[in-house]
């Protein structure tokens, strides 16, 4: 292992924090979460893969949207968890993926873009203060170095200290911290966390096609999504069954890096630790959720919507929009099953 691969390792632990501290914000614990960053090292190191799993904002967002209960955004994940272990195991996410077609799941996570976006103008209603630094910041950062990273660094810390000067130096309250043990959460099912289930089950079928495959092609590898989804679907359940938030593959800089699986699993051991030392709350004090207000909507609007948008509009043009703004409006399950009905209905009708 080289200094680049460390340097690479730590930049994205710092690029995770402020979505773990989302996280927070949902009642998702963060001590628990560390068993899926153990699950993540586990996977790695077994399927030697270079794709690592952290925090990820579209999940984290949407289960966070799904439920105003704690217990129902945990079964959620759970449940969707043990499901895409499954479909990673029995090796089925090729055929799924093959039968959605790449252009209805590309617009399914343009409507995701959205969400996003939506959710961080929320969050900016909620506290204009912060919200309003955090987008400015991001937006100004974005549009001069264009990398994420930079992004979400430099407009957390400035609409943090906006935040702490604006109340006159107090602690900023970033959500209850109350969970923060291991407490086994018997999972329940109902209407709403069946919901739950299908649409980040989709989700999460996107996310892994799109972040695993990237994340790959900078190492100069091949993906094996059923893998990433297997070891990925195992850490999110066992995670939510303690109290903690989902981890999913991320678009990791630790790619990059001379040594890529190496330097991916030491980012997830670093994340561990500062979960399992409780690290993370203590910070959250200081910082306040809307102060990742700025990451989502450049996120959203500039980096999630128009990209998978412009491969989407490859296929056809109304199926692509139907799916992505069912998405946006309901949830990504309800965008995928529109467009893969409005297809069926089109090619009978001899529309395509």
């Amino acid at each position: 292992m080289t200094f680049s691969d460390v340097l690479a390792a730590l930049a994205v632990v710092l690029n995770g924090l402020p979505q773990a501290l989302l996280a927070l914000s949902y009642g998702f614990a963060a001590l628990p979460t560390s068993l899926a960053f153990a699950v993540g090292t586990a996977g790695a190191l077994i399927f030697k893969t270079v794709t690592p799993i952290s925090f990820q904002a579209e999940t984290i967002v949407m289960a966070g949207s799904l439920s105003d209960k704690r217990e129902e955004r945990l079964s959620m994940i759970l449940w969707t968890g043990l499901l895409m272990a499954v479909i990673g195991a029995l090796g089925l996410l090729t055929p799924t993926i093959d039968f959605i077609g790449p252009s209805i799941l590309n617009a399914m996570m343009a409507g995701v873009g959205i969400i996003l976006a939506k959710v961080g103008i929320d969050m900016t209603k909620a506290n204009p203060l912060v919200g309003s630094v955090s987008i400015a910041t991001a937006l100004l950062i974005h549009s001069i170095t264009g990398d994420l990273v930079y992004t979400i660094v430099g407009s957390v810390i400035l609409s943090s200290l906006a935040g702490i000067l604006g109340k006159n130096g107090k602690e900023v309250d970033s959500g209850s911290l109350a969970y923060e043990k291991f407490q086994f959460m018997k999972p329940v099912i109902n209407k709403r966390v069946f919901r739950g289930i299908l649409a980040l089950t989709t989700l999460t079928i996107g996310g892994n096609i799109a972040y695993g495959s990237i994340t790959a092609s900078i190492a100069s590898s091949t993906a094996n999504i059923d893998h990433l989804t297997l070891y990925s679907g195992l850490a999110s359940s066992l995670s939510a069954a303690f109290g903690g938030g989902p981890v999913e593959a991320v678009i990791s800089g630790t790619a990059a890096a001379p040594n890529p699986m190496l330097s991916g699993i030491l980012m997830m051991v670093v994340m561990g630790i500062i979960l399992i030392f409780g690290l993370l709350p203590k910070l959250a004090k200081y910082v306040p959720s809307q102060s990742i207000a700025g990451f989502l909507l450049v996120l959203g609007a500039i980096v999630v919507f128009p990209t998978n948008m412009e491969v989407a509009f490859e296929g056809n043009s109304i199926i692509a929009g139907v799916t992505t703004i069912v998405t946006a409006a309901i949830d990504p399950f309800a965008g995928m099953l529109s467009g893969v009905v409005l297809r069926a209905l089109l090619m009978i009708t001899g529309g395509i």
